[in-house]
C-alpha cells in the first residue's frame, strides 16, 4: 500500500478524501488538520505521495511544501487550492510541487491524478535502477559494462563501445523483447536504415562472443526486434 500525506484544514473534506482513498484499497492516508501538524508528521514517517491545501492556518501549503523539499527533494507533492490564479499554479510548480488541482475538484480526478504522479515515479525509479546496472550474467558469461568485457572462464573478449552499449541493452531487457528502434535511438540516436544496417553487423559480432554456451541465444523478433533467450 502507498502511504499518502493529506494535509487539509476542512475536517468534512479531509475526512471524506481519507475514506475514498483508503477505500481503493490501494492507499493508507494519514490526515493532517494543518501546516504544522502535517510537518510533524512528515518527519516522523516516511510518505509515497503528498497532498498539501495551500490556504491554511498556522503554515500555509505553500511555506509547508517548500520546508519538506528541503529535507526531500523526491517524494510527489499535490497542491490542492480553492484559488484559480496562475501566480498560484506558478508558485506551485516553482516551489517544487509535481501537479496543482483547483478546488472544488471532483474526487475521480485527484484520484487518477494520484495515480499518474505514483506511475512517473515508478518509472523514474526503474530507469534509474537500469542506469545503475553495469554488470550482468548471462549463462556462463559475465559482461562487465563498464570494462566492456565479457568474460568466460580464463578467457576474456573486449567489446568495442557500441557492442558493450547494445549488449547491456539486450541485458536489460533479458527474454523479453527490445525493440530495433529503442536501441537505435538509445546507442545511435536515430533509427534510420544506414544505423539499422551497422547495428546488425554488431548484432552478428554479440553472436559470436557469446556461441560457447548454447543456452544463451539472440533471437530475431519478427518486426519488432530482437530478445536475448537465456535458458
Amino acid at each position: 500500500m502507498k502511504k499518502i500525506l493529506l494535509v487539509e484544514d476542512d475536517p468534512n473534506l479531509g475526512m471524506l478524501l481519507q475514506d475514498y482513498l483508503q477505500l481503493k484499497g490501494k492507499f493508507d492516508v494519514v490526515l493532517c488538520k494543518d501546516g504544522e501538524e502535517g510537518l510533524r508528521e512528515f518527519t516522523k514517517q516516511s510518505f509515497d505521495l503528498l497532498i498539501l491545501d495551500v490556504m491554511m492556518p498556522k503554515k500555509d501549503g505553500f511555506t509547508l511544501g517548500k520546508e519538506i523539499r528541503k529535507m526531500d527533494t523526491g517524494v510527489p507533492i499535490i497542491f490542492a487550492t480553492a484559488k484559480g490564479m496562475i501566480e498560484d499554479k506558478t508558485q506551485a510548480f516553482t516551489l517544487g510541487g509535481d501537479d496543482y488541482i483547483t478546488k472544488p475538484f471532483r474526487i475521480e480526478e485527484l484520484l487518477l491524478r494520484i495515480n499518474a504522479l505514483l506511475k512517473r515515479v515508478a518509472a523514474g525509479a526503474d530507469k534509474k535502477e537500469e542506469v545503475k546496472q553495469q554488470q550482468f550474467r548471462v549463462g556462463k558469461y559475465d559482461f562487465d559494462f563498464t570494462t566492456q568485457i565479457i568474460t568466460h572462464g580464463d578467457q576474456q573478449q573486449k567489446l568495442s563501445t557500441k557492442e558493450a552499449e547494445l549488449l547491456r541493452l539486450l541485458c536489460l531487457r533479458q527474454n523479453e523483447v527490445l525493440t530495433r528502434e529503442e536501441a537505435l535511438l538509445n546507442i545511435w540516436h536515430d533509427d534510420n536504415y544506414f544505423n539499422g544496417r551497422s547495428m546488425d553487423v554488431f548484432l552478428s559480432k554479440i553472436r559470436k562472443y557469446l556461441r560457447d554456451d548454447p543456452s544463451v541465444e539472440i533471437i530475431n523478433v519478427h518486426g519488432k526486434g530482437y530478445k536475448l533467450l537465456v535458458n
